[in-house]
């Protein structure tokens, strides 16, 4: 186990700046060791954050967003190339270990609707001359707006996406990302705008009206018929509850949602 080199090795991203060697070593084995397999894989987390924001800090894992596809494969690149791996939760995680440090094999969320498809690749940001490949950031909102966790909540890094990407991003394929679940978009929109009071501009204006409408939409619709939960959407522990006392169907649960009964009680039970 050990440093790779040549022409598959890709740039040191900056974002390493400051790491301790070993924790960069073993980013840059795993990292040559996929592409020399070709496994393709985008860069996410810190580093992708970084990229859009400017905004650093270093933890002690690397994200890297693949293909559902593809995962099982990442995992057993990373297993030949000398790291203990494990394929964490079956819906959306698997990590390779190098002591304390670790990767992160992403390809979907916790909540199992953020799956990693043919368009995270097709919009992705290209970095040369290394051809990096960074998370596009409408992908990155679209994951991130659904952490709402007792002890995370991502609503400060979706801001500074939106202030600093705003006026570029694709709107439209955003909202198509959201699909039925607009009206989250929508309040992380309002968030926004409380955030930074003068910088309303960087969030359309067309957007904000048709999310809106969607929402009036709904609630004059009335009540839906179906007696479901969607808190679970946004966090695995706070809407317990909600699903297994008040009577309330878990939106995660198939064919409503994207998770086997079997894949939430296993999530559920590593955040108690």
């Amino acid at each position: 186990m050990g440093p790779h080199s040549g022409n598959n090795m890709p740039a040191i991203p900056n974002v390493f700046d400051g790491l301790e060697l070993r924790t960069t070593n073993f980013y840059l084995d795993a990292l040559a060791a996929l592409s020399e397999a070709k496994v393709p894989y985008l860069f996410g987390g810190a580093y992708a954050f970084a990229y859009y924001t400017g905004i650093s800090r270093h933890t002690k894992d690397l994200d890297l967003f693949v293909r559902p596809a593809d995962a099982p494969r990442a995992l057993e690149v990373l297993e030949r190339a000398g790291y203990r791996t494990e394929m964490t939760f079956s819906h959306w995680l698997g990590k390779a270990f190098c002591g304390e440090d670790f990767v992160d094999v992403i390809f979907s969320s916790g909540n199992g609707l953020c799956t990693v498809d043919d368009e995270w690749f097709a919009h992705a940001v290209i970095l040369e001359p290394s051809g990096t490949l960074l998370c596009p950031a409408e992908e990155l909102i679209w994951q991130k707006a659904f952490i709402m966790e007792r002890e995370r909540f991502d609503g400060a890094d979706v801001n500074h996406l939106l202030h600093a990407c705003g006026p570029s991003l694709d709107w439209d394929r955003l909202l198509r990302r959201f699909g039925p679940y607009g009206h989250l978009l929508l309040v992380h929109l309002i968030l926004f705008c409380f955030a930074y009071p003068t910088e309303h501009h960087r969030i359309p204006r067309r957007v904000v009206e048709m999310l809106l409408e969607r929402w009036r939409d709904e609630i004059n619709g009335g009540a839906a018929e179906e007696k479901v939960c969607r808190g679970t959407l946004l966090s695995r522990m706070q809407y317990l509850s909600d699903t297994e006392r008040w009577g309330y169907a878990d939106a995660r649960l198939q064919p409503r949602g994207c998770m086997t009964a079997e894949q939430i009680t296993h999530w559920t039970a590593a955040g108690r």
